[in-house]
């Protein structure tokens, strides 16, 4: 199908140009050739190539040509000259699954050149059963969205006819086929179990879903065996899907969890990759050296392994990711029921000062109080906390750090968001150099108003994509712009298995991007984090436009971006890439 449509957007382009010069010679004013002209732009195909001044011929929301087209018109037209021209980027792990649906723009990421955000750290937004569907409804209380759809494939529908603004891929969540069968408890699944959590695997594939991901520090996916993963891995596999893994350790235990990764990739032998990849934590940075080396032999070995990053020294998440796995078995309502029991409040306030190798702390690998900042609470009465660290509202309080997680845990009947910084400048550097990684925001896509204005948001929300161009490219010359632009454009593409996203080519879906290599840059920090970033000039999402000269237009052209082992069993013409 890929190479058939390369074949006809190729033949499509020559067919408009002939019908133009015959037109022209017949002394009749010719039609616009093209429905979108970008003229003269450094265009930049993804490959990691040396740029060219080109002009690009869009029609509908394919590519139809590249090249000098100054004897040709469009229906609108973009004039690039002294601009970068580029395939619009991936943004490799996102958390825009809901913040999409309240806000279609998905405007701080789509203002920095993301056309397609990539879902399911684990969790994913379907398969759900009757009970999934009751938490989610309970956690989404007031949302203005109605919940109508079970499966993967039918939520990414719904964004798709709801109208969203860029492209929208997922992964299925090991975590939440997991829940699906086995709900939230610390066990390891029946042969049955496990059969049906296969074959659940196996549906989102054929529905489009990219692979499998998981996200192992997290209970129930802590409780989750490789073997376990290693079988839904294979699943996703059998449809040309990869595993995707925020990994079991980033810190005391990273080479092991490393090793679990290639493990998998060595059994399913298709795409394996590191989500976020870090050492956590001081005592753990020169662990990073050997992890790259574990990965570089086994792509050596032949294995396709990779990994992505965020261009920023600290991570986010909640507090239940200072926690032991153990309190949480069984889900939000009974966690918060054994800290209310003091003997295991105790215990546990003891394990997050003293926490086992045998779990992954980011309050450990922060090392402390003073490197964890609050991001955001459920509760309108501790928003006045958001932005100060943990010491500081310890400090007020009277209390210890151990004890303030467990009294906000408890005051706000949430996991608590908050950024723990625990990464080296020096190791994200490495990181940023290797050609097999790419970029990622690990966040929402949000926009400074309404409901997104409760909280604050890591800044990688609003920056990750114009940082990495804007400082680490441009200003610290870490690579050339045609190698940031293929990190962020043809290299995901071709982890998830996208033959027509994320390169300028004929025939080639119409993502383009066009942006000012002096004046990107972000602009968000966590003191003031709802900041857009600048230099994106326009965005173009199969060949609609959602940002012109600067300015959001309100277009929703985005889609449903199927994965490799998409089946259209309704028999609707549907694109799958």
């Amino acid at each position: 199908m890929n190479w058939l449509r390369r074949t006809r957007g190729a033949f499509w382009g020559m067919v408009f140009a002939a019908l133009w010069r015959r037109t022209r010679e017949s002394g009749v004013t010719p039609p616009p050739a093209f429905s979108l002209l970008i003229r003269g732009g450094t265009v930049y195909d993804g490959s990691g190539g040396l740029p060219r001044i080109a002009d690009i011929g869009i029609v509908r929301d394919r590519i139809a040509a590249i090249g000098d087209l100054g004897w040709m018109s469009g229906r609108v037209e973009v004039d690039a000259r002294g601009l970068a021209v580029a395939p619009g980027f991936i943004n490799s792990l996102s958390w825009a699954t809901e913040s999409i649906i309240e806000d279609a723009a998905a405007e701080s990421d789509m203002r920095q050149g993301v056309t397609l955000e990539v879902f399911g750290e684990g969790l994913s937004m379907g398969p759900l059963n009757a009970s999934m569907r009751r938490d989610l409804r309970l956690r989404r209380h007031g949302s203005r969205y109605p919940l109508d759809w079970n499966t993967l494939g039918e939520y990414l529908e719904f964004l798709e006819k709801r109208g969203v603004g860029v492209n929208v891929a997922s992964l299925v969540g090991a975590t939440t086929v997991r829940i699906h069968e086995l709900g939230h408890a610390d066990r390891s699944p029946t042969a049955q179990e496990l059969s049906r959590m296969q074959a659940l695997v196996g549906q989102a594939m054929s529905e489009g879903a990219l692979g499998v991901g998981s996200s192992l520090i997290y209970a129930p996916a802590a409780f989750a065996a490789p073997a376990e993963l290693r079988e839904l891995a294979i699943a996703a596999a059998e449809h040309g899907g990869g595993y995707f893994s925020h990994v079991r350790s980033e810190s005391s235990q990273l080479l092991s969890a490393i090793d679990e990764l290639i493990d998998i990739a060595r059994a399913t032998r298709e795409h394996a990759e590191v989500w976020h990849f870090k050492a956590a934590g001081r005592r753990h940075w020169p662990l990073l050296g050997a992890a790259v080396a574990r990965i570089e032999a086994a792509r050596a070995e032949g294995l396709d392994v990779s990994a992505n990053v965020y261009p920023y020294l600290a991570g986010a998440s909640g507090f239940d990711a200072a926690m032991p796995p153990w309190v949480q078995e069984g889900g939000a309502a009974q966690w918060l029921a054994r800290l209310r029991d003091p003997q295991l409040r105790a215990r546990v306030v003891k394990e997050i000062d003293e926490p086992s190798p045998q779990w992954e702390s980011l309050y450990a690998a922060a090392e402390s109080a003073e490197n964890v900042r609050l991001l955001g609470f459920r509760r309108p009465e501790l928003q006045s906390l958001t932005g100060q660290t943990l010491a500081a509202i310890a400090a007020a309080r009277g209390r210890s750090p151990a004890e303030t997680i467990v009294d906000l845990v408890l005051e706000d009947e949430s996991r608590v968001r908050a950024a723990y910084f625990m990464m080296s400048e020096d190791n994200l550097r490495t990181l940023l150099q290797l050609p097999w990684v790419t970029l990622c925001s690990d966040e929402e896509a949000l926009a400074p108003r309404g409901a997104f204005l409760q909280h604050a948001p890591h800044p990688r929300a609003y920056g990750a994509f114009a940082r990495f161009l804007g400082h680490y490219v441009r200003d610290e010359a870490l690579l050339p712009l045609a190698e940031g632009i293929r990190r962020l454009t043809s290299l995901p593409a071709a982890n998830l298995r996208l033959a027509d996203r994320g390169c300028l080519r004929v025939g080639a879906c119409a993502d383009v991007v066009v942006f000012d290599p002096a004046d990107i840059a972000d602009h968000a920090s966590y003191a003031a984090p709802h900041r857009f970033a600048s230099g994106m000039r326009h965005v173009f999402v199969n060949g609609q436009a959602v940002l012109r000269d600067g300015v959001t237009t309100g277009a929703r052209p985005g889609r449903f971006v199927r994965g490799p082992g998409y089946r259209n069993l309704s028999g609707r013409s549907t694109s799958t890439s």
